[in-house]
């Protein structure tokens, strides 16, 4: 009996001694055997790194290449539903048969010789590489994990690198010195290959690495921006590979961080593609990025897990009517700052919910409820998961009142996927 994709799943979360091992040499082994090196996978290949603003970049330059024409494969990490969400051709996710079939030729590209060791990202990064390499897009999109330099998406050369944010997060494997993860991320960088860096303040280590490398490099703020309008639009204006600088008026709000549509823009017209009015607006107004400022009736998910993601929720939450309560279903990692992150999002709401994580890595609902309430706000009895709370709150909430449903994308997902489970009132 064939393995289904659950079952490879399985067998990849228990193959290797650690679940994330740094470094490219065994990666690399396997991309060789692969054939992955013999030629590019895509006709351009775009990487994206940086702390936060990846997966949003990711979605509004995917839908901005298809807005144009271009054929597109995207990978991004984690998923929040289904693993097949990493994996998107022309904006579908891919199905388990085109997984399982590159899972099938990794394994048999590890063991072919002295057999390979591969964690469960750096085995699903290869499937997806070989699979995007099998579809030869015009535009292939590769969102880099929590690092860069040693990641294993680097081990693929992109025609232009994207690095959004940064910012302190994941400490235990990047450290907590900017500059450091500054110089992480910055190993996605190429030789004399263009790059859109998309935050107006950037660590010293990644101008040095530009300089190093005579990279083409676009600046937010300096080569291309945003300016918002009074009317709920936007403007880009940018600067084409050329050099000439032009713009495009009266964008609509995607609902996502701006300076990483503007990101996108630039990024789509160093790809060879000259951004058009029509096809812009087209794509800024169909970009739906599950958990992110993802609402569904009164509930908002995002999965905001640091102060800088967190800050920007806040700021989109305080544009809105104020309800009468706005609860905040928080479940934070122990490896998360989630002092900083009650702090970042306190001003917007107005009672917490706190509940626990599973796994090596979760906090209790307990835990989290001291530190609420070492910052001096409210919290309700801690649940010990997200799903074990929605059917209570979805009862109990008024209509004028929200929910925000935070912290992790394990909190998420749990929310989630307990609010797509037919409850009892649904069934009669």
């Amino acid at each position: 009996m064939s393995a289904t994709l659950n079952d490879w799943l399985t067998r990849l979360e228990r193959q290797h001694p650690v679940a994330i091992d740094m470094g490219l040499e065994r990666v690399a082994v396997v991309a060789a055997r692969l054939g992955l090196s013999d030629r590019p996978i895509a006709q351009r290949v775009v990487a994206v790194a940086g702390t936060n603003g990846k997966g949003s970049t990711v979605a509004m330059l995917e839908r901005l290449a298809r807005a144009h024409g271009l054929t597109t494969a995207s990978y991004t990490s984690p998923h929040l539903l289904r693993y097949n969400e990493r994996l998107c051709f022309d904006g579908v996710a891919a199905d388990d048969a085109t997984l399982i079939d590159g899972f099938e030729r990794v394994e048999k590209a590890r063991l072919a010789g002295e057999p390979i060791s591969l964690t469960y990202f750096e085995a699903g990064t290869l499937a997806a590489l070989v699979a995007i390499s099998e579809a030869r897009p015009d535009l292939a999109i590769l969102e880099v994990g929590l690092g860069g330099r040693l990641d294993a998406v680097n081990v693929i050369d992109s025609d232009v690198a994207v690095i959004t944010t940064i910012a302190q997060d994941h400490a235990d494997f990047l450290g907590t010195d900017l500059d450091g993860i500054g110089f992480e991320k910055a190993g996605i960088l190429r030789q004399s290959k263009p790059a859109v860096l998309g935050s107006r303040e950037l660590p010293a280590s990644i101008s040095q690495r530009i300089e190093a490398l005579a990279v083409n490099d676009h600046w937010l703020g300096r080569d291309f921006d945003h300016v918002e309008g009074g009317d709920g639009t936007w403007r880009w204006q940018g600067r084409a590979g050329s050099g000439d600088r032009y713009h495009l008026d009266s964008l609509p709000d995607p609902g996502l961080p701006l300076d990483n549509a503007a990101v996108a823009l630039q990024t789509l017209d160093l790809c060879g593609v000259t951004p058009r009015t029509a096809e812009s607006r087209m794509a800024m107004s169909d970009i739906g990025l599950a958990g992110r400022l993802q609402w569904r009736g009164n509930w908002c998910f995002d999965v905001a897990h640091n102060p800088h993601a967190a800050r920007y929720v806040a700021s989109r939450l305080a544009r809105r009517p104020q309800p009468t309560r706005r609860i905040g279903l928080l479940g934070v990692l122990k490896d998360k700052d989630a002092e900083a992150l009650v702090e970042a999002l306190q001003s917007v709401i107005d009672v917490w919910l706190p509940v626990g994580l599973p796994g090596p890595r979760g906090r209790s609902g307990e835990e989290l409820a001291e530190i609420i309430a070492c910052v001096g706000a409210q919290a309700l009895s801690p649940a010990s998961s997200p799903a074990a709370v929605v059917d209570w709150l979805v009862s109990r909430l008024a209509p004028d009142e929200e929910v925000l449903v935070c912290g992790s994308f394990l909190t998420v997902a749990g929310a989630l996927e307990a609010f797509q489970t037919p409850r009892d009132d649904e069934l009669r």
